[in-house]
């Protein structure tokens, strides 16, 4: 089984935002598999279903971005899963947009709903996939940044991202993520 977690925030303001593109990943994840992400448990709105053959948990945080590790944590606690199976698909600043990276470890990098990951986990070391969304012109506020809406001249190449992280997402379910890295990271 793994559990594959969006970082967001909730509420329909923030829907379509650079700093949601982890919710919309998990969004077209589980419409492409039929999976119903409703469930309110451990701070959060879950999905189960099957992908690939394998069990796969969606996992929305509802805590808003700077505290996604309790959600995690909640989870984690409650339903005694392995740190290895998790994933977590989030916003990336210093990925330009239309690419993803994935890792298995690392610093936060300055970003809020990872560090909160890091200090309710104890570890560094879990896979994610970084989505990218470029850097702000200099003088915009990175947090204006972040909770605006991508450019309509962006919107194709955020939707091949989505469409790539959906892939990669598939590809770890029956693989070892050091061979989804080797592959969607080119």
């Amino acid at each position: 089984m793994k559990w594959i977690v969006g970082l967001g925030n909730p509420g329909s303001e923030y829907a379509k935002t650079r700093h949601n593109i982890g919710f919309m990943a998990l969004d077209a994840l589980a419409e492409r598999h039929g999976i119903t992400i409703n469930q309110s448990k451990c701070k959060a709105l879950i999905g189960e279903g099957m992908i690939q053959g394998e069990k796969a948990v969606l996992i929305k945080p509802m805590t808003y971005m700077n505290l996604s590790g309790e959600s995690i944590r909640a989870y984690m606690d409650y339903y005694k899963v392995a740190l290895e199976d998790l994933i977590v698909v989030y916003d990336d600043m210093d990925t330009e947009v239309g690419k993803i990276r994935l890792r298995y470890q690392g610093s936060a990098g300055g970003h809020n709903g990872i560090k909160s990951i890091i200090q309710h986990t104890g570890t560094q070391q879990f896979n994610r996939v970084r989505m990218g969304i470029s850097r702000p012109e200099p003088g915009y506020a990175i947090v204006d940044y972040v909770l605006s809406k991508f450019a309509k001249k962006e919107q194709e190449a955020v939707e091949s991202m989505i469409e790539a992280t959906c892939d990669a997402l598939e590809y770890a379910m029956k693989d070892t993520f050091e061979r989804t890295m080797a592959k969607f990271n080119g």
